[in-house]
């Protein structure tokens, strides 16, 4: 295959885009740009069977046997492989001047594609705000989210666009501050599905199934989330603790002591959260604010 050209003034339309990664996320962005009319040509990956998925969802989509062949047969590469291998691999290959590269990590810096950059690429982190448990679910809801973008120059532009082109929201995202970033997600990802958990496994001590609890859970969890969005964070927040109501509060903590001092530890933690969403939305006085705190920290 001969080389790619460089591009340096080329739009993202008129750019080869190939894959380094065909898991979860390369094979959504992959679908997602493909169908967006980009030309999704290449893609690598370390498992023949991510490859050979990729390319059955992908039209006209070519699987290479080396990363190498990717890189010198497209004019934009992403790196879509997991965080601890986006260095490594990147700085195992030949890059050339005016070549896009752009990795998908939220925490990871983009200072991970140095090689690159001094080969004269442009380099960039490209990060949707979804998650990847099922890549067909994922390219469902990538219409809408958020997406973090840190690059420079024409990429920074291209990224925004290209975020738009698939119907995300493109934020900037300063150098520097990527892990905090991305740690802020958790919060709202995989933390609210181990909350979920622990929600469920009270369910689950008097008796009720997983399924029959999350059944119960799920259109809570909706109504908070319209609660949040038509309210804010204060005006939607409601409980016993922006209530001031003490006697409660105890009562969840006996009931939770009884059940694991693990999960009574966890309620403390994050009751202890919401007592300034209380105070703001004025529900809750600084005199009951501080006899929960003094509950809920057992002084």
């Amino acid at each position: 295959m001969p080389p790619a050209l460089s591009l340096p003034d080329a739009s993202p339309r008129d750019r080869t885009l190939g894959f380094l990664g065909c898991g979860r996320v390369g094979r959504t962005l992959a679908m997602a740009y493909s169908r967006a009319g980009f030309r999704v040509q290449l893609a690598w990956s370390r498992s023949a069977d991510t490859s050979a998925r990729m390319a059955g969802e992908v039209p006209g989509l070519r699987v290479q046997a080396h990363p190498q062949e990717v890189v010198d047969g497209v004019d934009f590469v992403w790196v879509t492989v997991s965080d601890d291998a986006i260095g490594p691999l990147a700085s195992s290959l030949q890059w050339r001047p005016g070549q896009w590269v752009v990795h998908c990590s939220g925490a990871t810096e983009v200072a991970a594609l140095r090689k690159a950059r001094e080969a004269g690429g442009l380099t960039g982190g490209f990060h949707p705000l979804q998650m990847f448990a099922n890549p067909q679910v994922a390219l469902q809801g990538l219409a809408g989210c958020v997406v973090g973008i840190e690059a420079e120059g024409p990429l920074l532009e291209a990224l925004e666009e290209m975020a738009q082109a698939i119907g995300c929201h493109p934020i900037r995202v300063p150098a520097g501050d990527r892990a905090l970033y991305h740690a802020s997600a958790y919060y709202v990802g995989p933390f609210l599905i181990a909350l979920l958990a622990e929600a469920v496994a009270l369910w689950q001590r008097f008796g009720a199934s997983a399924a029959e609890a999350l059944r119960a859970l799920l259109p809570l969890l909706h109504g908070t989330l319209s609660a949040v969005g038509d309210a804010g964070l204060a005006g939607g927040m409601g409980g016993c603790v922006v209530r001031g109501d003490a006697g409660t509060v105890q009562k969840h903590l006996d009931a939770l002591g009884a059940f694991d001092p693990e999960a009574q530890a966890l309620y403390r933690a994050l009751a202890l959260r919401t007592v300034p969403l209380g105070i703001q939305r004025r529900t809750l006085s600084e005199e009951r604010a501080e006899v929960i705190r003094r509950l809920l920290l057992g002084r």
